[in-house]
């Protein structure tokens, strides 16, 4: 099944192997799926002779890794091919204390102390983008605890499952059969989740307080910048952030990176990563900042598990996320009818009537894509006309199965219990209240500044953006904010990358002045 390139990488990449992992399969002879499987499976173990395969009969079609004979605690339900992939030859190598995914040492200490048994299950879509992050997460969090346990389910393959649990969603994760996480998530959000379910050995964390001299808050286009900016004056600089990327990796297609034709947001964010290590800058993933003091020209950051950072320059670069509808009905149907991500969810309605709310570009260019999954889409927007691109106006007109409301506020989301059934609407012209029968709904209403723990300490607007001069300074001396959480125009990758720079070099012309 694997090219012989393929091959070749595999065996470079598990020549640093130091233990015996076993592939342990077991897999029902009249499954339809079973060849595909260990195919795949004895090309991997071919490419390492610390891998090897073992097939037993079984009920299902599953596997589980071993590491010197003994269980690691990792188990795939299913074939992990297309982006899950990388989540197997992750598993092997994090089983062998190495790979690329591990966060820093106060972050696994926080995984060590969890308490248990936990046994987790995530169900997958093999098309989903997002999916992969959370598998990984999980897996790694597997082998840093031996009271956790994960399996990864294809859930196309395990389709009684998906419906006995009424998923609609992926990444969908069960913690012992509780529903824990759907969507998108990163390995801070999910540790937090299992911290707030299953409590933490509290005696056994060390927390420090650590001083810089530039602290940059988001690891986007714009933290990204400002961080290799910062760290090129010589200063001591550290990146505290969900996720480096930012929601970049949220991107499918970037075309408008000047100079960079295409590429798409994961390499993105790969490649910031990679300029960022080419610098002494600290990257603190998997961290939010709960709270802001200022003590003379010092800030004092602190995150929900107790960690402090002082700095006397800190630069916001924190982004934004999916703006919801806040209606009625919403919430408790995320995951089971309300979704974000057309290409993770978008394949769960296949033949079903969606809805898409918003008419900008993101969303006419989510009911493209759903027109050819779909039976039925119905684009909802707020305004008196579609705002999003012209090109993308024409390509939707051209569609049969599509049909679009102006003038159109959403009041609920309707449900049955288990699933999404419809959406209340009213005309915003006639006044006239109505319900649409439809399967799922797609929120795509724009961005909203992840601003909040800061909104108390400086000046935003209305929307809450940060208020910055054109230097990206904020009202107070020291904080300077850069990129879509400010009030720049134009929420633009190169926009942010501009701003983080500029936020940098006022931030160190402040340094020079004495003001900070």
């Amino acid at each position: 099944m694997l090219d012989t390139s393929l091959k070749d990488q595999l065996k470079n990449i598990f020549a640093v192997l130091e233990a015996r992992y076993t592939l342990d399969i077991a897999v029902a002879p009249q499954h339809e799926s079973w060849q595909e499987l260990t195919e795949m499976l004895a090309d991997v173990a071919e490419c390492s002779d610390k891998i090897s395969c073992q097939i037993k009969e079984g009920k299902e079609l599953e596997f589980s890794l071993l590491k010197n004979g003994e269980p690691t605690g990792i188990k795939f339900r299913g074939v992990p091919n297309g982006h899950e992939f990388t989540s197997l030859l992750l598993a092997i190598m994090n089983a062998d204390g190495k790979g690329k995914n591990f966060p820093d040492k106060t972050i696994c200490n926080r995984v060590k102390a969890l308490k248990g048994p936990i046994h987790l299950t995530t169900y997958v879509s093999l098309t989903c983008t997002n999916c992969p992050d959370v598998v990984q997460a999980l897996n790694a969090m597997v082998t840093l605890n031996p009271q956790i346990h994960h399996e990864m389910v294809d859930g196309a393959i395990y389709q009684d499952e998906v419906e006995k649990l009424k998923i609609q969603g992926v990444p969908s994760v069960f913690a012992d059969g509780k529903l824990l996480h759907v969507g998108r998530g990163e390995f801070g959000e999910l540790l937090n989740k299992l911290e707030t379910q299953y409590g933490i050995e509290e005696n056994t964390l060390e927390v420090k307080e650590k001083s810089y001299d530039v602290i940059v808050l988001g690891g986007g286009p714009a933290g990204s910048a400002a961080a290799i900016y910062s760290a090129r004056k010589g200063l001591n600089v550290a990146v505290i952030a969900e996720r480096i990327g930012g929601q970049v990796k949220e991107t499918v297609g970037i075309e408008n990176l000047i100079s960079v034709p295409e590429t798409t947001g994961n390499q993105l964010a790969d490649n910031l990563r990679t300029h960022l290590q080419c610098y002494p800058i600290d990257l603190l993933e998997h961290r939010q900042i709960e709270k802001i003091a200022l003590e003379d020209k010092q800030k004092i950051l602190s995150t929900a598990t107790g960690e402090k950072f002082s700095a006397p320059a800190v630069i916001v670069a924190t982004g934004a996320s999916w703006r919801k509808l806040n209606v009625s009905g919403e919430a408790e149907y995320i995951g089971r009818g309300v979704a974000f991500c057309p290409h993770c969810d978008g394949p769960f309605y296949k033949g079903k009537h969606v809805a898409v709310v918003g008419g900008g570009n993101s969303g006419i260019e989510a009911a493209i894509d759903l027109a050819g999954i779909c039976s039925k889409v119905t684009v909802l927007e707020f305004l008196d006309n579609l705002k999003a691109d012209q090109v993308l106006q024409e390509k939707l007109k051209s569609l049969p199965n599509v049909e679009v409301f102006v003038n159109s506020q959403t009041l609920e989301v309707i449900g049955n219990g288990d699933k999404v059934t419809g959406i209340r609407i009213k005309d915003r012209t006639s006044e006239e209240v109505r319900t649409i029968e439809l399967d799922g709904i797609f929120v795509q209403i724009g961005l909203m500044p992840n601003s909040g723990v800061f909104r108390d300490v400086v000046d935003t607007n209305r929307m809450g953006e940060i208020a910055i001069d054109t230097h990206c300074r904020t009202n107070i001396p020291g904080i300077y904010a850069a990129g879509d959480v400010s009030t720049v125009p134009y929420k633009q990758i190169i926009i942010a990358m501009g701003e983080g720079a500029k936020a940098a070099l006022s931030a160190f012309e402040d340094r020079m002045r004495g003001v900070i």
